[in-house]
């Protein structure tokens, strides 16, 4: 039997984060491919004869080759050389289009290290640079991988000047490219001080599909078979050294360096040594800070935990980062996706819901790989489980046992779209109010309502349009409910309160609106009007809806 210490010490969870089309969903299989949990990757989405990837399961995903919705893959993997127990994977391919920002941070929350893919083409692009900042402010490490490396892209160099210039983030590069951008020949292992320790070869395989074969040369061997490629790939090695580019695990922990590898997720060339990497270097699940104020009941041994930020190891307590209908169409369910934080989770165990009190039963728990599920008996720190039908759980929720521990809320995105929604049949009133319930709910959209437009008719807000066709997509497959969606003449949100609401009604270009968490959102036909109306009447509460 091991220890709950020595589990939690071989798990490893992380999220794949980047800009659209920057290789997300093929990197993730490929790295499912490498841990032989998959036979063939699919890795081509939208392409003729090719099979969808494991992570994306939506048809919109699959039609329009973009990951719309998170997704949680757990394996074990066993890197070359580890003697020990293997490493229990927890892997989040997360949305890369901006449209779902807001799924992205709510991943982000729920893992202890992040993985930035980045086009060698393109560069860092603004979703990429968003997505940075909020590992930044969550103190998530990074490690960075320079994607597509077999297409024409950017110089090595001129890629780490710019991670430097961009997010001032010190790259620190263990493997360099021995070849320029669409002749990517191999891989320069890099040691101390740049040194060249090996050259790591790879083989080609059909469409990308199975694990390419590695050959590993000596420095010696390489400079005599790659030539200058070589020689150019070991003098930049030793410029970068020059320039501080070596790693530092303390530095990398603190979110000042990232380690860099170059890599084609499309080829499966430097996918095991980007597993290999994040087995050695990432962190292993870490306490989580409480929220002392919501938690006043409790016990003594609890509240000394929650002052020296750190919850009792010994007992259970996870957090929702995301709940998720219509997966599997033989499965009318809901999941929620719950990070374990601290103690030993088992199937069937009795559990606290921290924000409403009531009790529940863990009966239906599951692990996710995709699309298929298989029944959880026991969970440890940093794993992510399905809850089937959990009550009443949404993005944000705690769940314990014993000493009641409430984690801080999940703060929500400012919406910056807005439309209503109303089923086409009058017919179908009941099941358009199941579904808006349920999908909003899961966090698709936010739901707004008031008296005059009644529940008929309610206002989506949400981050991006094309959330808005996830959520008229969704009903119409999942719920049978075709909707039609209009336009309203407002795009800027405010948080008010009971005083403020009256009187914000009575100005023009103003709707008052609840949403479902109880809070009062104004919203306004632009940025002027509000302007004008906080400069006319600064008594008003108009709160900013931003994440912290």
């Amino acid at each position: 039997m091991t220890s709950l210490a020595e589990e939690a010490a071989r798990r490893r969870t992380f999220a794949v984060i980047a800009h659209p089309d920057a290789g997300k969903s093929t990197l993730t299989e490929a790295l499912a491919l490498h841990a032989h949990v998959i036979s063939e990757a699919g890795a081509v989405h939208g392409k003729a004869g090719r099979k969808a990837t494991v992570s994306d399961w939506m048809e919109m995903e699959k039609d329009r080759g973009i990951s719309i919705a998170s997704s949680a893959l757990q394996f074990e993997y066993q890197p070359e050389g580890h003697d020990g127990e293997p490493y229990m994977i927890n892997l989040v391919d997360t949305p890369g289009h901006a449209d779902f920002s807001e799924d992205t941070y709510r991943v982000l929350t729920a893992v202890d290290a992040a993985v930035m893919l980045v086009d060698g083409a393109k560069g860092l692009e603004p979703q990429t640079l968003k997505l940075f900042r909020v590992c930044k402010t969550n103190g998530i490490p990074i490690v960075t991988v320079i994607n597509k490396w077999d297409r024409p892209g950017k110089a090595p160099l001129e890629l780490m000047d710019e991670i430097v210039a961009e997010i001032g983030l010190q790259p620190t590069p263990l493997y360099w490219p021995v070849g320029e951008a669409g002749d990517f020949r191999g891989l320069l292992e890099r040691g101390e001080d740049g040194e060249a320790k090996q050259f790591i070869g790879f083989e080609r395989t059909a469409g990308g599909a199975t694990i390419a074969s590695e050959r590993h040369l000596s420095p010696e061997s390489a400079a005599a078979e790659q030539g200058d490629a070589w020689e150019t790939a070991a003098e930049e090695s030793e410029l970068l050294s020059a320039d501080g580019a070596d790693h530092d695990q303390e530095m990398y922990l603190a979110g000042d360096t990232s380690p860099v590898i170059f890599a084609s997720a499309m080829l499966n060339w430097g996918v095991h040594q980007i597993l290999d990497t994040l087995c050695e270097l990432a962190p292993a699940p870490a306490a989580r800070e409480s929220d002392p104020a919501a938690v006043e009941a409790a016990s003594a041994s609890g509240q000394a935990a929650i002052a020296e930020k750190r919850e009792p190891t010994d007992e259970f307590s996870g957090v929702v980062f995301k709940v998720q209908a219509g997966m599997d169409a033989h499965h009318r369910d809901k999941l929620a996706f719950m990070r374990v934080v601290s103690g030993e989770f088992d199937r069937g165990m009795q559990v606290t819901h921290a924000q409403s009190g009531r009790s529940f039963s863990t009966k239906y728990a599951l692990t996710v790989f995709g699309r298929t599920r298989s029944t959880v008996e026991t969970a440890f720190p940093g794993d992510i489980v399905g809850l089937v039908n959990a009550g009443s759980l949404a993005p944000g929720d705690t769940i314990y046992s014993g000493h009641k521990v409430q984690f801080k809320p999940m703060p929500q995105f400012a919406p910056e779209h807005f439309r209503t929604l109303r089923a086409k049949s009058l017919g179908k009133y009941k099941q358009f109010r199941k579904a808006i319930d349920q999908l909003d709910a899961e966090g698709v959209v936010q739901i707004l309502r008031n008296d005059a437009r009644g529940d008929a008719a309610p206002v989506m807000a949400a981050v991006g349009p094309m959330q808005f066709e996830v959520m008229m997509a969704r009903m119409e497959n999942e719920y049978n409910v075709e909707t039609v969606a209009e336009p309203i003449p407002y795009s800027v949100a405010r948080r008010t309160d009971e005083e403020t609401a009256p009187e914000l009604a009575k100005q023009r270009g103003v709707e008052i609106f609840t949403r479902s968490d109880g809070a009062l959102i104004a919203l306004f036909g632009d940025k002027w009007k509000l302007s004008f109306i906080e400069k006319e009447h600064p008594e008003f509460t108009l709160e900013t809806l931003v994440a912290d």
